[in-house]
């Protein structure tokens, strides 16, 4: 099923256009009235070089003023093989239909909103039958049956004509349109975006995007290169400030030659207030009993950070490079990974 643009907004048509995939553009004299476009000559130019089939009105009273248009167009410097001239469905559009066909040039008979057109635009040779699905349904017809009489009459009857998809008003029309079994599509830009989304596809992506950072991201590009120290001779007071200046809920306490005596928390403040009163604020820190902090190489990846956490049951880990403190990994700062 061919899967076209339907717009005459520049920006999205260079938006759609960058996937490249899409077949062709159709475009109408409404959508450029509500764009503002002045100059439909020099825009339909423009959009010729932008797309691999373009689809354009060629409007008159007449058979041979529709030719006459369709002609005029192309002396513009459009490739014939690669426009297509669309004409509202009557007699004197078929005619116009049917001449220019033997001219070999492309036609898309559109405006269908009945079997009985349908039927007149294959036989005059349209390369393109296209019914209003959208429109028909506002009226309160089964828009979809049309869509689906008409395939059927070109299996059927061996036409060429490939009936096109159109007046889509949601992702719904388009796999109304897949099972049916259309020919082609013309789908506005918004709606061709939605037709990827599905919210179990988004969890299952950010999961996976998710594991594949804790196996790729080391632990020093996560940490946020703070490293809140304290000697063992600054008061439990002193710490305190450093800790709260820098955001932790701990800190990192050094002998004098810079290494790792251990790690105080908040948590372990509220247990020294509950047992010892706030007099054990003037106490030099480097006083207190520490166990062996919990700690991880810098250059360790995210998934073994993530391991110990569960493991230890902690909310924040000491990270060294060579022995050294250089950092404090929070379990927040993993989980933004």
């Amino acid at each position: 099923m061919e899967l076209y643009l339907d717009s005459a907004n520049l920006k999205e048509i260079e938006e759609g256009f960058k996937l490249g995939f899409l077949d062709g553009l159709t475009t109408t004299p409404t959508f450029m009235v509500r764009e503002g476009i002045m100059d439909v000559d020099s825009t339909i130019v423009k959009l010729s070089k932008m797309v691999p089939v373009l689809q354009i009105e060629a409007l008159g009273n007449t058979a041979e003023d529709v030719v006459k248009e369709a002609h005029r167009q192309l002396e513009l410097g459009l490739d014939p093989k690669k426009t297509v001239f669309k004409i509202p469905v009557s007699l004197e559009g078929l005619r116009a239909c049917n001449m220019l066909r033997k001219q070999d040039l492309m036609v898309n008979v559109h405006l269908v909103y009945t079997l009985q057109q349908a039927y007149m635009a294959m036989h005059a040779g349209a390369s393109y039958v296209c019914p209003l699905v959208g429109r028909l349904q506002d009226q309160g017809h089964d828009a979809l049956a049309l869509v689906e009489q008409c395939v059927e009459a070109v299996e059927h009857y061996g036409y060429n004509s490939k009936i096109m998809f159109s007046s889509v008003r949601n992702s719904e029309h388009v796999r109304n349109a897949i099972n049916i079994g259309v020919h082609t599509i013309t789908v506005p830009l918004k709606i061709l975006k939605s037709l990827t989304e599905n919210n179990f596809t988004t969890i299952g992506t950010e999961q996976f995007l998710s594991d594949t950072r804790l196996m790729t991201v080391r632990v020093k590009e996560a940490i946020n290169g703070l490293n809140p120290l304290v000697s063992g001779g600054a008061s439990l007071k002193d710490a305190i400030v450093k800790m709260t200046e820098y955001g932790f809920g701990c800190i990192t306490v050094t002998h004098d030659d810079g290494s790792i005596k251990g790690v105080f928390t908040d948590g372990d403040l509220r247990r020294l207030l509950q047992k010892d009163g706030e007099h054990i604020l003037d106490k030099k820190i480097g006083d207190l009993e520490f166990k062996t902090p919990i700690s991880i190489d810098a250059h360790a990846l995210l998934n073994e950070a993530n391991a110990l956490f569960k493991k230890m049951h902690v909310d924040t880990i000491l990270v060294t490079d060579n022995g050294a403190p250089c950092g404090m990994l929070d379990i927040q700062d993993l989980k933004k990974y």
